[in-house]
């Protein structure tokens, strides 16, 4: 299969590897369709949270509470609609903007897309250097250094499957809980007065600021992204029952784990109302302080490990889902696969180096206020995944009897409508405080041309699946449609290149070649001899491995010649892929036959992986025998 065509699936190396199809009964029915929702989970409690929810409790009290369950319930929603997405479409969100958009608004898309990751994932640094600072008494610099080390983490859990990956995720969840449930007990805050909280009140200047960081922090865009693609890593049945029961049981788990989410941010938000603004201490707005205040508050140094060790739980946890984020909007956007371990290094090092600049030049002060910042940022990119999102679970073409009922659609877009409103509220105030600090012509030229850009794209996003007449199709677009085979007939191969390893696949690589050529063909047998006198002297190499290695081809070419067969042999030195893309190219084979040692992880690092490199740099058929 082409790369082209692995695009199709939406994380393709663990797509549909959970298989859910098997009858099952009781609670074992329900079981193996946990986890999706817990990675999901995560962003919703990531570093980025504990900024904005241990302000507004530091400075308003419990009267933010409201915001937050306000803003669990919207994600709940657009929760629910994008696992429906993905569940009846098998489609991510990415891929489904793909098919809709014109390529100039699907480039935009993507960009803001990749923004929103990039500020979570500032999040998740700044909150595992605090972290490590706070439990160890490293630096933060130094701690956000090492956050580049975690990009092997994510590496080493792909290996061992999705469940794994789900159920580390889900003791780092526990963790965090069981975290807060202490700190809540040592706080022990006045329950009249969380009840109070719940009651909605008028934001303005500062609390809006705060409440619109907690939405960005809690509806994270990326996230809808990302839900769309971890159900399709549930094998279901492909009829309607089928569909219906996973949409239901990823319900109860999408309500489960934002449930659990909700817990830990009111947990943060109380804690900071109960340690700081009943004592008149409103002015604590870093993470760092509410440590250090903690034990007066409390009364116990219980209380500091406990909430460094969330902290770098918290952290940890949001690392993995960013990742996979952003390659579902990479693949999905721009269908451009690459290595994990470089998609996520240049994901690490894009949060990596703002943080880096605030802290050698403001110093740790200004932290935090760049942690509101970046969700604050979240919170302005939610409109670009939530639109479209509305639109594609609404459209009955393509979800038939699943697209949202007409309660669910006005819901949705009101949810839209106060979330934009608010958003271009807050950007008001900015703008305005901006234009007063300075208001030179350039600046104003600047902002208005942003503006411009910002709405237009916004509008043309809102409008475009509306107006656009073209057909949409439920296949992925990069298929070609029906139409008759039109097939070039092959000649059979003339010339047949067989690289031997002297293993015990030798035999089967060459039998698998002589049923392609049968004996109208000539075989090439070629093997590279990888010595440490080889690496230096080339083809001049004369040690005892070497002259091995040439009777044992010259033996299994004569072998060949006496049971019909035209063979020929090559000995290729130094670089094991370089010489075999040398030798085949040069002898102009028509086929090339090599075995594949099945190796992975640290053996690939060890042995390198020579089929993926050789065969794509070939032009002719590379035919791989396992």
């Amino acid at each position: 299969m082409s790369d082209k065509h692995n695009f199709d699936n939406s994380l393709n190396e663990v797509h549909q590897s959970v298989d859910v199809t098997v009858p099952k009964k009781g609670l074992r029915k329900f079981l193996p369709y946990i986890g999706p929702a817990y990675l999901v989970s995560v962003g919703y409690m990531d570093p980025g949270n504990w900024a904005t929810d241990l302000q507004g409790g530091a400075q308003f009290g419990y009267k933010l509470i409201w915001v937050l369950l306000m803003s669990n319930l919207m994600a709940l929603l657009l929760q629910s609609l994008s696992a429906r997405l993905g569940i009846v479409r098998r489609r991510d969100l990415a891929q489904a903007n793909r098919e809709t958009y014109p390529p100039m608004v699907n480039f935009c898309l993507y960009v803001l897309a990749e923004l929103a990751i990039a500020a979570c994932d500032l999040a998740e640094v700044l909150g595992m250097a605090i972290g490590l600072h706070l439990l160890t008494g490293m630096s933060i610099l130094a701690g956000v250094c090492i956050t580049v080390g975690d990009t092997f983490l994510l590496l080493l859990l792909q290996r061992y499957g999705i469940r794994r990956m789900e159920a580390f995720i889900i003791v780092l969840v526990a963790t965090i809980g069981a975290s807060f449930i202490i700190e809540i007990i040592l706080a022990q805050p006045v329950l009249s007065d969380i009840a109070a909280g719940f009651i909605p009140t008028p934001l303005h200047g500062e609390a809006l600021y705060i409440a619109i960081g907690i939405i960005g922090a809690t509806v994270m865009p990326h996230n809808l992204y990302l839900h769309s693609a971890l159900v399709q890593t549930r094998k279901i049945k492909n009829d309607e029952a089928g569909i219906r029961r996973a949409l239901k049981f990823n319900f109860i788990d999408t309500t489960i784990a934002l449930n659990l989410a909700f817990f830990v941010n009111a947990a943060i938000l109380i804690l900071a109302a109960a340690a700081f603004y009943t004592t008149g201490q409103t002015d604590v707005a870093r993470i760092e302080e509410a440590y250090k205040l903690l034990p007066a508050a409390l009364g116990t140094k219980t209380a500091q490990i406990v909430f460094a060790v969330a902290l770098i739980a918290a952290g940890q946890s949001s690392t993995i889902t960013g990742t996979l984020a952003g390659q579902i909007v990479m693949e999905g956007y721009l269908r451009l696969r690459i290595n994990p371990l470089i998609r996520r290094i240049i994901t690490r090092l894009i949060a990596i180096v703002p943080a880096v600049l605030v802290i050698l030049i403001y110093g740790n002060d200004k932290l935090d206020d760049l942690l509101v910042f970046s969700q604050v940022i979240l919170s302005m990119q939610l409109g670009f995944a939530m639109i479209p999102l509305i639109h594609f679970v609404s459209d009955k073409k393509t979800m038939g009897s699943f697209a949202i009922k007409l309660p669910i659609k006005i819901l949705s877009w009101l949810i839209a409508t106060v979330l934009v409103l608010l958003n271009l509220k807050l950007l008001y105030e900015e703008i305005t405080i901006i234009l007063m600090s300075d208001p030179s012509v350039w600046i104003k030229l600047l902002i208005g041309v942003g503006v411009l850009a910002f709405a237009a794209l916004f509008i043309i996003m809102t409008v475009y699946p509306l107006i656009n007449k073209r057909k949409t199709q439920t296949e992925v677009l990069v298929h070609m449609k029906n139409k008759p085979l039109i097939i070039d007939l092959v000649s059979p191969p003339q010339k047949i290149a067989i690289a031997l390893d002297f293993g015990d696949r030798d035999e089967k690589a060459i039998a698998y070649a002589l049923a392609q050529g049968r004996k109208e063909a000539h075989y090439f047998l070629l093997h590279i001899v990888e010595t440490p006198t080889a690496t230096f002297l080339g083809s001049s190499t004369d040690d005892y491995e070497t002259r091995d290695d040439k009777k044992r081809i010259e033996l299994y070419v004569a072998q060949l010649i006496s049971l019909g067969y035209q063979a020929s042999s090559r000995i290729g030195y130094k670089n094991r892929v370089e010489e075999i893309v040398r030798l085949v190219t040069e002898e102009n084979a028509d086929l090339l036959v090599m075995g594949a040692h099945q190796h992975r992880g640290l053996k690939d690092v060890l042995y390198g992986e020579t089929v993926d490199k050789v065969r794509h740099r070939m032009s002719i058929p590379v035919l791989i025998v396992n």
